[in-house]
């Protein structure tokens, strides 16, 4: 720990945080890395409900995507009522607005869909007809691509929320990110983990992330030592790809990168809502390089006819 040696400890920490569930966990998780390094400083969490937690009948791509998740945390950022914000990566746009920055990316967990039933042990296992709950996109293109059979339904709410509707019966199955459910101690409601193969995770599924105000260099050297250098790496790459083509909720792609030694490996995917055009590249390159290479798979992905998919989403 060494090379991370800071000089004066902060007296006070304020970590502003959604109140959902999941979102508390990682807060807290933070909290608790945060106050191992630093024992004598007091931290504390700032709970917060945003836009995208009080807008649940309507599909996030319908009412303005991810960022609705993010921005009264950066309003308590930039008024100066907390320190840093924690986010699933996920759910942070591809550009932040000005006089933000992402000071660390935690390990990143299981970064998996998750296939999550009742009465049946896989997608291939569900019925003609079965309704599956998603509230993704991504999600929903590539099952539709592959299992045209199934029925998608937009599922949203927390994770909790999202359970008890399969529970109650209104889907067959759902698909939730197989990271929050570890995280909440939820496993067991796993049936089977998706490879990422089958179903390509959104850009940045299960890793955090954790932003403060620009201004705020003094944080730098404090939050350092929670930052996983390959995690880092592999959501820059695929952030790199969604940035450049443009991506949000309302696009249908995603991105997994791994990492191993300098290199980094990247597959990338856009396709239609209906799934029936889908197109999947990858690329290999050097870790440095991660956000270029992101670009290069985007290019890729272009030379396919990505654009001509992207402009039917308008």
């Amino acid at each position: 720990m060494n090379n991370h040696t800071v000089s004066i400890a902060p007296k006070k920490l304020v970590i502003a945080s959604r109140e959902s569930p999941l979102a508390m966990w990682q807060a807290l998780h933070i909290q608790s890395r945060l106050q191992a390094l630093y024992p004598e400083t007091i931290i504390e969490i700032l709970g917060m409900t945003t836009t995208g937690d009080q807008i649940l009948d309507t599909p996030l791509a319908k009412v303005g995507g991810k960022g609705l998740f993010v921005k009264e945390l950066e309003m308590a950022l930039a008024d100066g009522r907390a320190d840093l914000a924690v986010h699933s990566m996920k759910d942070v746009p591809m550009n932040l607005p000005e006089g933000f920055l992402m000071a660390a990316t935690g390990e990143r967990e299981d970064p998996r869909d998750a296939f999550v039933s009742n009465n049946f042990s896989s997608l291939e296992n569900l019925p003609i007809g079965s309704v599956v709950g998603t509230s993704s996109l991504r999600r929903q293109s590539q099952l539709q691509a592959r299992l045209p059979h199934l029925k998608i339904e937009s599922l949203r709410g927390n994770l909790q929320t999202r359970l008890r509707k399969l529970d109650e019966g209104q889907y067959a199955a759902i698909i939730l990110a197989a990271a929050g459910l570890i995280r909440l101690g939820l496993e067991a409601r796993i049936r089977n983990a998706i490879s990422p193969e089958l179903s390509i995770p959104a850009v940045g599924q299960g890793a955090l992330g954790i932003e403060i105000n620009a201004s705020r260099t003094d944080l730098l050297a404090i939050l350092a030592p929670l930052n996983h250098a390959d995690t880092q790496v592999c959501v820059e790459a695929e952030r790199g790809m969604s940035r450049a083509l443009a991506g949000s909720c309302t696009v249908p792609l995603g991105a997994y990168a791994t990492c191993k030694a300098d290199k980094i490996h990247i597959t990338g995917f856009v396709a239609s809502v209906d799934g029936t055009q889908m197109l999947v590249e990858s690329i290999s390159g050097s870790r440095n390089q991660a956000e270029a290479l992101g670009k290069a798979l985007a290019d890729q992905l272009r030379a396919k006819g990505a654009d001509k998919i992207l402009a039917l989403l308008d």
